[in-house]
């Protein structure tokens, strides 16, 4: 039998590499951790001091900027188990350092260690280790003090355990790092980012000492707060309130009828402003949220809907005056701090919240609170209600100073588009939906107020080779130029976009074959004849889900509906479904063959609402203009079957074919 070899340049079975261990952080480092400094990396280690400290075994935590440019986060928890691992045979301690998806905070039941934890992913401190020369590991457990190092991921130090000393602490973790400069563009911390990091976790945590010692600078700055969130945010405004501080915290308790789990709940202090700009911070089970998330769209909505309400009750709208969340929202300052029991983060930074139930859950505790006290401070609730009315008024004067610029022979507007009310350009979004069936959906579940739906029938036509002047005798794109209030035109020229109907245009296509074809020929149609809408930041990529799995109740985790975009997402729900202790198979599982089997409720819930959708934004990316157009020469151009076919010869075994 003849031995398979690989001649250079050659496809073989030799050519497939299996990455191990932590080989794809180094490989890879920008996808697990930010790489323009090693903040990211030393906060993984500080975050789990933390959530030692969360969980009521710790009271002190420690960091210290060393001389050598090692850092190193002291803490006074239990002290990580370095005992060997029941399956795995190896200490525990090491795996925590070596394995990408191994840890304490999977197991979510009541028997686990950490009921509420920052962490989620699995990759924490193990990302840490493989970007480091030297991590080395100190803990303080049971009389005995364990030590091991490692070197970019590897152990250089086996585990040694000794009797603890008259000297030694009695529990914790000490953990000293050495980030490797090679994988990050400076390697110096940001001391502000670094400052403001240790400040907002002494502040979310009332009685822990958070310490920050600079070796070369010999200082040492110490934060022990028992005022919480209020006097944070009292001493970081830039304006004086208009009213009192609201605040409050709720979390739920044993028993609830609203499905969240037993410690699932938030605090946050909230102030509103005349002027100066807000300050914001958000955070979940202590991890900063910088980006946001469905916890701040939850105290939107939550404030929104008791303000609001407020207003109505006591007829003090003004005719003709219509309230949007952001006339409420843009004067708040606010901090927030939610506890989820399994917080699902975009990307491994955790910088944003997606876990659909924190919208609902801060919502639901937050809007009752403030309705409450509104109508409990009726004159502060009438100052709110002033600022929140000149706001919207200010908002719509602006928005008709845009009306009167345009021109009075106004197109008829396609009978198929279902508009939306408002005329806020920066506001308003239009969804280029496939099918009328998935338009039905669209059209009963979105938001009336600010967005608007285009059905199309069929697959639009190729109009990478169509003469401008010839688009028109096509309906479809006749309809959409017309919905969007924009006409044809060229890279080089330079269109009227003052009577763009919508800021965003969203196209929205099943996740199947035919849905990524209708989705490629929009594509096309929008670079070819309405550059100008890709280069702005106009054009979207809504991504419905393909699957949708029906969980059972787990530990602390109510029954749920749970939506994944496809195979991948479909796969780590399931072994974390696992985790949580869910039997096999207890769970269902339901694939979408279109956009047109979902009800307008789950529509909204996964593909419409901003604040729990995944909309994808189209730009040129790496490519140029010149690259990108060349490719779409090769993929669209119709004397182009020859570039396909090699195309496709050369790139066929990566693909993954829905059928």
């Amino acid at each position: 039998m003849a031995t398979k070899t690989n001649t250079p340049g050659s496809y073989g079975e030799a050519s497939i590499r299996v990455l191990k261990g932590l080989e794809p952080v180094k490989q890879r480092p920008g996808m697990y951790t930010r790489t323009d400094n090693p903040l990211h990396v030393v906060q993984e280690v500080i975050d789990n001091a933390a959530d030692e400290a969360l969980a009521g075994h710790g009271r002190r935590i420690t960091v210290v900027q060393h001389a050598d440019g090692s850092v190193s986060v002291e803490d006074d928890g239990r002290g990580i188990p370095f005992g060997l691992h029941p399956e795995e045979k190896v200490p525990v301690v090491e795996i925590v350092f070596t394995r990408l998806h191994a840890g304490g905070k999977f197991d979510k039941g009541s028997g686990g260690a950490y009921s509420f934890s920052g962490g989620l992913h699995g990759v924490g401190v193990s990302v840490t280790n493989a970007l480091a020369k030297r991590l080395q590991v100190t803990v303080y457990r049971d009389g005995q003090v364990a030590t091991l190092a490692f070197s970019g991921g590897d152990v250089i130090e086996p585990l040694q355990v000794r009797k603890a000393a008259a000297g030694d602490r009695r529990q914790g973790t000490t953990v000293r790092v050495w980030p490797d400069p090679r994988y990050f563009e400076s390697a110096e911390l940001p001391r502000t980012e670094l400052t403001h990091l240790l400040r907002s976790k002494a502040v979310l945590m009332p009685g822990v000492t958070v310490t920050l010692k600079n070796e070369k600078a010999s200082d040492q700055q110490q934060w022990l707060y028992k005022g919480g969130l209020r006097d944070y945010l009292l001493q970081s405004l830039t304006a004086d309130p208009l009213i009192p501080l609201f605040e409050g915290e709720r979390f739920a308790t044993e028993g609830e009828t609203e499905n969240f789990a037993e410690g699932e709940g938030a605090a946050w202090c909230v102030a509103f402003t005349e002027d100066g700009a807000p300050l914001r911070e958000s955070y979940v089970n202590l991890i900063p949220t910088v980006a946001g998330g469905t916890h701040e769209a939850g105290l939107k909505d939550g404030l929104f809907a008791a303000v609001k309400g407020f207003i109505e009750l006591h007829s003090l709208l003004p005719k003709g005056v219509k309230l949007m969340p952001e006339d409420v929202f843009s004067r708040a300052s606010f901090v927030l701090s939610a506890k989820v029991l399994d917080p699902q983060f975009q990307g491994q930074t955790k910088e944003r919240l997606n876990s659909r139930d924190a919208l609902r859950l801060v919502t639901a505790y937050v809007r009752p609170a403030l309705e409450l006290w509104l109508n409990q401070h009726v004159e502060h609730g009438r100052k709110l209600a002033e600022l929140v009315i000149k706001q919207a008024q200010t908002r719509q004067r602006a928005s008709q100073k845009v009306e009167k610029r345009k021109g009075s022979g106004v197109a008829v507007l396609p009978g198929k588009l279902t508009d939306c009310e408002s005329r806020d350009t920066t506001l308003n979004e239009l969804f280029l939906v496939e099918g009328d069936s998935a338009g039905g959906s669209a059209k009963m579940g979105r938001n009336k107020e600010t967005q608007a739906v285009l059905p199309l029938r069929g697959k639009v036509l190729n109009s990478w080779e169509v003469e401008r002047d010839r688009l028109f005798a096509n309906n479809e794109i006749h309809d959409i130029s017309v919905a969007i209030g924009v006409d044809p035109h060229g890279a080089a020229d330079n269109p009227d976009l003052t009577q763009l109907r919508y800021g965003k245009i969203c196209i929205l296509s099943d996740a199947d074959v035919d849905g990524s074809h209708i989705q490629v020929l929009l594509l096309t149609l929008f670079f070819r004849h309405f550059p100008k809408l890709i280069e702005r930041g106009h054009v979207f990529v809504a991504k419905p889900p393909l699957f949708r799995i029906d969980a059972p109740a787990r530990g602390k985790k109510p029954a749920a509906k749970i939506y994944a975009l496809d195979e991948g997402e479909l796969t780590a729900t399931l072994d974390k479904l696992r985790k949580e202790g869910a039997k096999e198979n207890s769970w269902s599982i339901s694939r979408f063959k279109g956009l047109g089997e979902m009800s307008a409720e789950q529509l909204w819930d996964t593909t419409l609402n901003p604040d729990t959708r995944r909309l994808l934004q189209v730009a040129y990316g790496e490519l140029d203009f010149g690259a990108t157009e060349g490719s779409f020469t090769k993929l669209m151009g119709k004397g182009e079957a020859a570039s396909r076919r090699e195309l496709m010869e050369l790139n066929a075994d990566a693909v993954e074919i829905d059928v």
